[in-house]
């Protein structure tokens, strides 16, 4: 994967904290859930605070392959890769945050709480950057063109 492109990925995730992370349940469903991005390590590392008796925990023992989707008004990055959770204390007490606190019980010594861990093995993306005005003149202009709406797109390798 080129420099370039890994961080065009990191860049447009950083952007956007909450994420919606997919699994396959134990019972073999799809299931989303959003949660925050704690840290985005653009190897394709990112890791998220969860409850140890969690179904997303149980969901990634059964079935790792996961996918995380970061959303906002101009911007769409799919991530596909693979999960596990991961008990380590100094990592977790490092990226708790106020945030944390508000949505976890505890802290990070709290045996309860622990990371999950993404190793993302490809992205792809679209971004449609400038200001809304900008995004509705490319809107029209593709509708009265009949070409398609501008956007810079892209698939990685991690």
């Amino acid at each position: 994967m080129a420099d370039d492109e890994a961080k065009k990925v990191a860049e447009l995730v950083k952007t956007i904290r909450i994420a919606m992370l997919t699994t396959t349940s134990v019972d073999g469903g799809l299931r989303s859930r959003p949660l925050a991005t704690q840290e985005v390590e653009f190897d394709g590392d990112v890791y998220f605070i969860v409850e140890r008796d969690s179904s997303v925990v149980a969901d990634v023992a059964t079935h790792p392959q996961v996918n995380v989707a970061y959303v906002d008004d101009s911007t769409w990055v799919s991530l596909s890769g693979v999960a596990r959770a991961v008990d380590d204390t100094a990592k977790l007490a490092e990226l708790w945050n106020t945030f944390t606190d508000a949505w976890m019980k505890g802290g990070p010594d709290d045996p309860s709480n622990l990371l999950l861990h993404v190793d993302a093995r490809s992205a792809e993306y679209w971004d449609a950057p400038g200001a809304k005005v900008v995004q509705l003149a490319n809107l029209v202009k593709a509708k009265v063109t009949g070409h398609r709406v501008e956007g810079d797109t892209g698939k990685v390798e991690m």
